[in-house]
């Protein structure tokens, strides 16, 4: 798989990473042997780049995760994982499905966000994984917790950087402003988006992707399947999108994008996932996988061949921005193929 390069961090990761909150039992319970499997079939496909965290299946994913890294070479991961939720021992009766997770319900997610509770997750989230290290931390959902992620998390995370604890460090969330303004006020590695940039929604193209070129951080998008409803050839009524079912105008505009997918003989999933790794912002897509057969059938997505007819028949029918990148096209400030750039001699001149 090819790679691309995280911002400036002097780390490079494959295109496609392994999210791993479906190994958290994520709605339904995965067996542990489909859960080995699929991280195998992962790194047999070449993925090298994990992205866990303590939230996902209140610390499974983290563990299962760490168990597999335990045999494979260390120097060829990255891995990352996030703050911001420290795990605590639930008082009271344990409850069924916690957070969405089918895990023993003994274990409450606690927020904070204050420097001591940056390197108590760390040490944390370490022991889980079972690793000395890890090389991007991000600090998870701080959308109510705004004040207090720009007081004690994020510069803390900056310490730690500083200190050499980790190499990457940003932020992780499912919207585009607040990634924006901190973007604007620290020197950010990574930022990781959710579900605000994909086939259906671009939104980010105003202020979040424009802000990472900017600061030269990268962009790792999670949800380019928009939860369900890109994920399959042919959307169907009651699919999902942002995790709810997906509006009658959406849905809509999903069936008409798979309509032209299948007339081009590609599958939609390709189509979502090329289609975002054309904007020169983002790194990679995170793609959540719970099985050897999600994992092989995920990893081939970046190299599914896709006709420039398809690409030019998503903008002639105004299916995407104009101002998205789509692949295979120019951008902005670049030269047309055979196009020479002002003041560029012609072809066997002098320059």
């Amino acid at each position: 798989m090819r790679t691309a390069a995280l911002g400036r961090t002097g780390l490079d990761v494959p295109v496609v990473g392994f999210g791993c909150a479906p190994l958290g039992n994520l709605y339904e319970q995965v067996p542990e042997a489909q859960a080995r499997a699929a991280l195998e079939a992962a790194w047999d496909g070449g993925l090298r780049y994990y992205d866990t965290a303590p939230y996902y299946g209140l610390g499974l994913s983290e563990r299962r995760v760490g168990a597999f890294l335990r045999g494979v070479p260390r120097e060829e991961v990255v891995l990352q994982t996030k703050v911001g939720r420290l795990l605590r021992p639930r008082r009271g009766e344990p409850v069924h499905h916690p957070h969405g997770f089918a895990v023993p319900g003994d274990v409450d997610p606690v927020w904070d966000f204050s420097a001591e509770g940056v390197r108590r997750s760390l040490s944390e989230s370490l022991e889980r994984l079972g690793v000395d290290r890890v090389d991007v931390v991000l600090v998870h959902d701080p959308d109510e917790f705004e004040d207090e992620a720009r007081r004690g998390a994020l510069p803390e995370l900056l310490r730690l950087r500083e200190e050499g604890v980790v190499r990457a460090v940003g932020v992780g969330m499912n919207q585009a402003a607040m990634p924006t303004r901190f973007l604007a006020e620290f020197d950010l590695d990574v930022v990781l988006l959710a579900g605000r940039y994909n086939l259906v929604e671009q939104g980010a193209l105003d202020d979040l992707l424009p802000a990472a070129q900017r600061a030269g951080a990268a962009v790792v998008l999670g949800g380019v399947f928009g939860s369900g409803l890109l994920a399959a050839d042919a959307p169907a009524p009651g699919a999902t999108y942002s995790y709810a079912p997906a509006p009658p105008d959406v849905l809509a505009r999903a069936q008409r994008l798979a309509a032209l997918a299948a007339a081009h003989g590609v599958p939609l999933p390709a189509v979502a996932v090329q289609a975002v790794l054309a904007h020169p912002a983002v790194a990679a897509v995170l793609l959540g996988m719970r099985s050897e057969q999600e994992v092989r059938a995920d990893v081939a997505l970046p190299d599914v061949p896709v006709p420039a007819a398809l690409w030019a028949a998503l903008r002639a029918e105004g299916l995407v921005r104009a101002d998205a990148p789509l692949p295979g096209e120019p951008l902005p400030g670049e030269p047309l193929p055979g196009e020479l750039l002002p003041g560029e001699p012609l072809p066997g001149e002098p320059r």
